[in-house]
């Protein structure tokens, strides 16, 4: 398994829309691997492709306490939705903000496992909330797209001078 590198908002990159898998072969399950290292390295509850660069439609999520319940979700999409709920967002693509993003309650998703295999789930919480704002990663949204245009205004200056500081 490898640490995968982790794209940064503004980085245009995280804007590209992912395209479906084709098969999940031994290069997804390895894909999917490394993601979930990187995630936990991070202290993370999700990750989508999207953020490692890999524009494919991939995600990984896991919101156990134990960081035990790791599910990989390929080629997911959102069959059904209900209510709303309202929920403070972080983003290991954007480190460090965090702020109230409107997402739907509850959520009915397909996707295939890390087998290729089938599935449905229907989920409310926090984790129909990961799902949604990872398969936003896929669809080339960032939650920060959410918000205000002056408060994108400044986490957009905010991320680029952190990036100087650090190189």
């Amino acid at each position: 398994m490898a640490l995968l590198t982790i794209l940064h908002y503004p980085d245009e990159r995280l804007h590209k829309v992912a395209r479906p898998v084709g098969a999940v072969d031994e290069r997804i399950r390895q894909l999917i691997d490394d993601m979930a290292e990187t995630m936990y390295e991070c202290s993370g509850i999700g990750l989508a492709a999207t953020q490692v660069n890999v524009h494919e439609r991939v995600v990984v999520i896991d919101v156990s306490e134990e960081k035990s319940a790791l599910t990989a979700f390929v080629n997911p999409e959102i069959l059904e939705r209900r209510g709303d709920t309202v929920y403070e967002e972080g983003c290991l693509s954007v480190p460090g903000i965090y702020d109230k993003v409107h997402r739907s309650e509850w959520v009915r998703v397909r996707a295939l496992d890390r087998n290729g295999e089938p599935f449905e789930i229907e989920t409310d919480g926090l984790l129909a909330i990961c799902i949604q704002h990872e398969i936003d990663h896929l669809d080339g949204k960032v939650f920060v797209d959410y918000l205000s245009q002056l408060k994108q205004s400044r986490i957009k200056a905010k991320m680029k001078k952190r990036e100087k500081h650090t190189l």
